[in-house]
């Protein structure tokens, strides 16, 4: 099998649980850091699918060089059939990447919250009978869903959580977290968290980490779920 293809935009946002997911599977894959400026493949047909991890930039930040041919790449992994996984500023592209927007959330999320599986079918195929659950978050941006695709998460806080489009995934919440993730964000956030307190969707550093081992427990059983939905449309040539 080809490599999973999985964009790091940020030292920091790496693929955390997701790596493991796939290594636990034999799922080979490869890194590509944009962050440290490493070109960008031309031809999705070299990997067996597209992973896009988080970051802290904006989609709509025309001064990056790399946003426009990844939103390029993603819409020719998409014509050629292969399977495209989006977490926070990833799902942000891909919907940008379909025909959607992505703009201010009217609320900052920071921390855990919980997540409602919306009521239609792309929703059961991907979590089947699964109704709720507690995701993390860290997010001042969002995305419209696009032509063609679902809304299969949401909560309070943000409509959008995540969308389906075929065996395309998008999410704004992090079901990719490990626990060394979560401390990394919160010591490097800590001004970030600060001045977002009058936000309801902003926790304190104590309150992020409370009971973090059952939490990330319980996030990885759903992000097992996910995954596994989105191996199924790995290109297996």
């Amino acid at each position: 099998m080809k490599p999973v293809a999985i964009f790091r935009h940020a030292r920091s946002e790496g693929p955390g649980y997701f790596a493991t997911y796939l290594e636990r599977r034999s799922i080979p894959w490869h890194l590509v850091a944009v962050d440290q400026g490493e070109r960008l493949p031309r031809d999705a047909r070299r990997f067996s699918g597209l992973a896009l991890m988080g970051g802290p930039m904006s989609v709509n930040d025309e001064a990056l060089p790399w946003i426009a041919p990844l939103l390029e790449l993603v819409r020719d992994a998409v014509r050629k059939d292969l399977p495209v996984l989006g977490h926070c500023l990833g799902g942000q592209l891909m919907a940008k990447a379909f025909g959607g927007a992505v703009r201010a959330s009217p609320v900052k999320e920071i921390g855990w919250g919980e997540v409602r599986v919306s009521d239609n079918e792309p929703a059961r195929e991907w979590l089947g009978e699964l109704q709720c659950f507690e995701s993390f978050h860290w997010h001042g941006e969002t995305f419209s869903i696009p032509p063609g695709g679902t809304r299969v998460l949401e909560n309070a806080n943000c409509a959008n959580q995540a969308f389906a489009l075929g065996r395309h995934f998008g999410m704004q919440c992090h079901v990719e977290m490990t626990g060394e993730l979560i401390r990394s964000w919160v010591r490097g956030g800590a001004g970030e968290i600060a001045a977002g307190r009058a936000s309801p969707g902003v926790q304190r550093p104590e309150e992020i980490e409370r009971d973090l081992e059952a939490r990330l427990e319980a996030l990885h059983r759903v992000a097992d779920r996910i995954y596994d939905r989105w191996c199924e449309g790995l290109a297996r040539g």
